[in-house]
């Protein structure tokens, strides 16, 4: 049985809704399952299913019509809960466990906002619903050390860690995945993924859209809280970690886990804070307010393997594309002996391995190659594995989907463990306790002029879609 708080919000809406009904669809979900919807407000089951079916038409693959809908709606159900009268939630899910029958295990999945957790966490425990359940929680997992520790305790104090699954839906895309996959399934990989023979990573995220309205949120949050910690910095560890001994749970989250450790504390000197111009004219936003809508950061990784080569990590708001993209970018031979293409710079990496982790996504090997032609001129060239050209994208699981069921499954490969984001959190504290002022920059561009800087002697590199 899976209770959903937070069921009448955006996220359950956008993703959560839309993602059950595929599984369900897909029989992925069991046999006899039901869901309960949850929020302050009351709804009825009826208005419950038709929020629900308004969803899936609206964000979801899949029409909501036909028999696979009807099972599906009559698994809906609603009940109300606040900390003072959890009593409709209680109800409703007792009518649920009754249909199912036996004892079915509880999942509840935490689509409310951080400052709702703890609350949540609390009405799980006084009213025993805590038994025989896991729980997934949403991002961002606090806002500071002091605040993830809280937050921690609040949690242990009523779950065992092994209960709980903290949710980040980049871990969960099929492209992530496969990261593991070229690694540690190919020869051609591996052994040149170190220091050796990379001069420098590239993780960058950029988005088109504003806030979108979210001021409140926002304004608490800002990009680095939102997408460094929570989501880059989580790529991070999978694109730098140890082999580990196997892809269970425990060995993966141990190797990752690893790389958070040996992340020097963030220095704010390598930061480049932005604002992009009109983000203090939205309603809600303070007008002097100094939060960040842009960030590049310089990360080091203080390991055998990593030391010396610095990871490059950009995300923001109103920037020139939508893009989700790893780029390694390969140590140069020595090319004395070739002449260069008037189009090879170095603004464009001739020497890279480049990951786009957007859904389905692409692998791109650029390298250089001779020009047809009398004289020995090179120009560049890239091979492209196209994830939708070589497998059926249509039976791939979205982040959430996949996540959700993993999270049904116990398995918390894909999702952090305590002290991990705990450790992120530590890194962070030296940029969060004296963050330098933001720069604006105009929408639509690539963010402050001073991010070249910081990135020197390489160069941002975002491809277009090869």
């Amino acid at each position: 049985m899976i209770v959903m708080f937070g069921a009448t919000g955006d996220l359950a809406k956008r993703k959560l809704l839309p993602g059950l009904f595929r599984l369900a669809k897909a029989g992925l979900l069991p046999a006899r399952y039901r869901i309960v919807g949850s929020a302050r407000s009351a709804l009825t089951d009826d208005e419950f299913r038709r929020h629900a079916k308004d969803a899936v038409a609206e964000f979801g693959q899949m029409e909501p019509s036909g028999e696979a809908w009807r099972e599906f709606a009559d698994a809906l159900s609603f009940g109300a809960a606040v900390p003072t009268n959890p009593q409709p939630l209680l109800d409703a899910v007792a009518a649920a466990e009754k249909a199912i029958g036996g004892h079915p295990r509880r999942l509840f999945h935490l689509a409310v906002p951080p400052q709702g957790f703890a609350p949540t966490i609390g009405i799980l425990g006084d009213t025993g619903l805590a038994s025989n359940a896991r729980v997934i929680i949403e991002k961002p997992f606090g806002t500071d050390l002091p605040s993830a520790r809280a937050l921690n305790e609040t949690i242990h104090a009523i779950f065992d860690e092994s209960q709980v699954f903290r949710i980040d839906h980049f871990l969960g895309k099929e492209s992530v995945g496969n990261i593991l996959a070229l690694r540690f399934a190919n020869g051609l990989f591996e052994p040149i993924w170190n220091r050796d023979h990379i001069s420098h990573v590239q993780i960058d995220v950029p988005e088109t859209i504003g806030i979108e309205g979210r001021a409140g949120f926002f304004e608490k949050t800002g990009t680095f809280r939102d997408m460094i910690v929570t989501h880059l910095l989580q790529v991070l560890g999978f694109v730098a970690m140890e082999p580990p001994t196997s892809l269970a749970a425990k060995q993966l989250r141990d190797e990752t886990t690893k790389v958070f450790e040996a992340m020097s504390p963030l220095d704010a000197t390598h930061v480049v804070r932005g604002q992009y111009s009109g983000y203090r004219d939205e309603p809600g936003v303070d007008p002097g307010s100094q939060t960040e809508t842009f960030i590049a950061a310089r990360v080091e990784v203080d390991s055998w393997r990593w030391s010396g080569v610095p990871f490059y990590l950009r995300s923001g708001k109103s920037l020139g594309q939508r893009r989700q993209v790893i780029t390694l970018g390969l140590k140069q031979p020595a090319l004395r002996m070739f002449a260069l293409g008037p189009d090879t710079t170095n603004a464009t990496p001739s020497n890279a391995l480049v990951i786009d982790f957007d859904d389905p996504g692409w692998i791109a090997a650029r390298f250089l190659a001779k020009e047809p032609g009398a004289t020995m001129r090179l120009g560049d060239a890239t091979m492209t594995f196209r994830y939708a050209d070589s497998f059926c994208a249509r039976h791939a699981l979205a982040g959430y989907e996949r996540l959700i069921l993993d999270a049904m499954l116990g398995d918390q490969s894909l999702f952090t463990r305590a002290d991990g984001i705990e450790r992120l959190w530590e890194v962070s504290a030296p940029l969060l306790q004296a963050p330098p002022p933001v720069e604006p920059y105009a929408p639509g561009s690539w963010g402050p002029d001073s991010i070249r800087q910081l990135i020197s002697p390489h160069h941002w590199y975002l491809p277009d879609s090869p």
